[in-house]
């Protein structure tokens, strides 16, 4: 077990769905458990990865009592709790808290260019439902930058106790250290894992386990040991992967490299469609070849 439930890798889960595209809750008890097995952490489930935005409330709430349900003792699981009101993602919040989780994850309002009052308010909202919370910083997305004095004031408040750093810019980590120390700046994009472990960042939300976690884990343990020998050339097999998190088709591509590893990833909800012919080719190339060098 981590030191902080926050810590280690912990996979942004995909979720997986049947032909007629309804939720295989069986399926991903059985990921979950098979993630634990595999050297993981933790789950943050119902993120983007997850494709939350697409679920009912229902199949939301069912995704995190699955979850917890599968999970061995000392594995995380962090939902994702992020929704476009303060209210609702309070709600979600909750229902995290009873389901049993120790931590949960929460972007800033979705869908609106919230300032820094409307960013302070609707963590401030969130934090009443009593867990620890990892800030989501996702700008591409959400067009709303938790920059490093921003995240400085949530962390003084106590609304915060990490943040997922999604931007890519690895010079962040060094100045939000030096405005908030004792804010856990964790690994959000796969394709700067390396640079964010070299940094000293004690966990990382990673999409590509849900692939390949025995590998993924041993990269991030050896570059946060400092044993480059070991995690370069990992790195470097990897990275043709790792990139796809921070593309657009970033869940399709991992779901698609998932099923060639001999997972399930299945097929995406609506608004997602299939890969380009393109983009197959080059996530089956690199998927492939990871394989063919024993990754798994």
């Amino acid at each position: 077990m981590t030191v902080k439930p926050w810590h280690g890798v912990l996979v942004a889960t995909a979720l997986p769905f049947d032909d007629a595209l309804a939720v295989d809750h069986d399926r991903f008890a059985e990921h979950v458990a098979w993630l634990a097995a595999h050297g993981c952490h933790g789950v943050a489930a119902n993120g983007s990865l997850g494709e939350y935005q697409t679920l009912t409330p229902k199949e939301r709430a069912r995704v995190v009592t699955t979850a917890v349900e599968a999970a061995p003792e000392g594995f995380t699981v962090m939902p994702g709790v992020s929704a476009y009101g303060a209210a609702e993602a309070r709600g979600w919040a909750e229902n995290a808290g009873e389901a049993g989780c120790p931590v949960v994850m929460l972007l800033p309002p979705n869908a609106y260019r919230a300032d820094e009052r409307a960013v302070l308010a609707h963590y401030r909202e969130v934090a009443k439902a009593g867990l620890p919370i990892v800030a989501y910083n996702n700008p591409i997305d959400t067009k709303v930058d938790l920059v490093p004095e921003l995240l400085a004031e949530l962390y003084e408040e106590g609304l915060i106790v990490g943040v997922k750093e999604f931007t890519g810019d690895v010079r962040r980590i060094y100045r939000i250290n030096e405005l908030a120390p004792g804010l856990d700046v964790l690994c959000g994009a796969d394709d700067v894992a390396l640079e964010l472990a070299i940094a000293g960042a004690p966990g990382w939300i990673a999409g590509f386990p849900n692939a390949l976690p025995e590998s993924t884990v041993e990269l991030w343990q050896a570059a946060s040991a400092g044993d480059l020998a070991k995690a370069l050339p990992l790195y470097r097999t990897l990275h043709a992967l790792l990139r796809w998190d921070s593309r657009t088709e970033f869940v399709q591509a991992i779901k698609l490299s998932m099923d060639i590893a001999g997972r399930y990833g299945g097929p995406c909800r609506r608004p997602r469609v299939p890969l380009t012919p393109e983009h197959e080719a080059a996530v089956r190339q690199a998927t492939g070849h990871a394989l063919a060098e024993g990754l798994s």
